[in-house]
This record gives C-alpha cells, sequence and structure tokens, in this order.
C-alpha cells in the first residue's frame, strides 16, 4: 500500500493543488490524502508539457507520464475544460489554450458574446483524473462530468478558470457564486478524483 503522504499532483497550478486537497478532505477513506506540489520539492527551470492528445483523458495521461518521470513517483495528473453545446463543444480541450496569455474574464466575455444570439446554452465541464506510478508501471485513468448552462454574464469572485459563468443543473449560482465547500461537492473535479480512489482502492493501491 501506498503512503499517502508520497503521492504528488501533475501540475504547476497551485489552484489545482488546493482544489484537489479540498476535495479530498471531504472523501471518506482509509487514511488521508494531501497531495504534494511538485515544485515545492523540485527545481526544473520552466518545465512544459506538450498537452497533444485529442480527449481529456489522453492528455491527463500525457501530464501524469511526463511528472511522473521527472520525479520518479507516484502522481495524480488531471485535465478539464469546459464544452459548450450551442459552439460544437468549443472550447474544449483547448479551455485553457484559447485566448493564452489572456485573463478568464476577458476569455468569458469573449464566448459570452459568441453565444449572444444562441439559445441553446447548455454545457458541461470534464475532468479526467490519471493515477500514475513510475516505479510499478501502474496507469489508472477515469473522467467525470458536470452538467449545467452558461450565465448571460460573468458572476461571482470564488473558484478559477471558467467558474463565474457556469451554472451547475440544480441551482441558479455559478460556481464562481457558489462557496467552495458546495461545489467541491458536485463539480466534475471532485467527481473525477471520487472514481479514481474507486479505481485505486479496487486496485489495492489505497
Amino acid at each position: 500500500m501506498k503512503k499517502m503522504d508520497e503521492i504528488y499532483l501533475a501540475s504547476s497550478n497551485k489552484n489545482k493543488v488546493r482544489e484537489i486537497n479540498e476535495i479530498l478532505e471531504n472523501i471518506e477513506i482509509n487514511g488521508s490524502i494531501n497531495l504534494k506540489y511538485i515544485f515545492d520539492e523540485i527545481e526544473v527551470g520552466d518545465f512544459d508539457v506538450d498537452e497533444c492528445g485529442e480527449t481529456f483523458v489522453e492528455n491527463s495521461i500525457i501530464k501524469a507520464l511526463a511528472y511522473g518521470k521527472l520525479i520518479n513517483k507516484p502522481v495524480i495528473s488531471d485535465d478539464s475544460g469546459l464544452s459548450i453545446v450551442a459552439l460544437d463543444g468549443f472550447p474544449g480541450i483547448n479551455s485553457a489554450r484559447f485566448m493564452k496569455g489572456e485573463s478568464y474574464t476577458k476569455k468569458m466575455e469573449s464566448i459570452l458574446s459568441l453565444l449572444k444570439n444562441k439559445e441553446d446554452r447548455s454545457a458541461f465541464f470534464a475532468c479526467a483524473a490519471t493515477y500514475y506510478d513510475p516505479e510499478k508501471n501502474i496507469l489508472l485513468s477515469c473522467q467525470a462530468e458536470v452538467y449545467g448552462k452558461i450565465a448571460y454574464e460573468v458572476r461571482g469572485n470564488n473558484g478559477f478558470g471558467y467558474d463565474p459563468f457556469f451554472i451547475p443543473s440544480g441551482y441558479n449560482k455559478t460556481f464562481g457564486e457558489l462557496p467552495k465547500e458546495s461545489k467541491n461537492l458536485i463539480s466534475h473535479r471532485a467527481k473525477a478524483i471520487k472514481k479514481l480512489l474507486i479505481l485505486l482502492k479496487s486496485a489495492k493501491i489505497l
């Protein structure tokens, strides 16, 4: 059984480290998991991964393999994005790369302009999560979604990324307006991490 404190998050995004650790606090498992931030442990300069996959799962695996080999310890990676039905799934796997260098406020405003004359505002967030142990060559991956719609304006300062204009089904507030405790129970990332932990427990890794 792998020690819980030997798993790292395959990401350079500290927001993800924080959010996933908050999600893990709400999941009942034997023991506790606190994912470490790789770049607190090592210095490698500008480490960049070419996310050339065509799906969230493929990109999640690419990141897990790259970071796992970098640190030579078990890692958990995630790849996530927003897909909007009326825009044929855009921005999808390019959610982070869309208008790269611009703020998410500007990205959301641009997308809102694309939806200006669209009646269908349905959308979903997807998240693929992957566990990779380079020593034992173990690779497990899964994906989950949360469905909802795009608001007519950017609302709220909580969360990050596209959270302030996505309203999950059953709610009238955006992820940017919901408290993190609520979001972390229903989000795509929370669902994916839970599914991954079930896989890890079934494989007797946790």
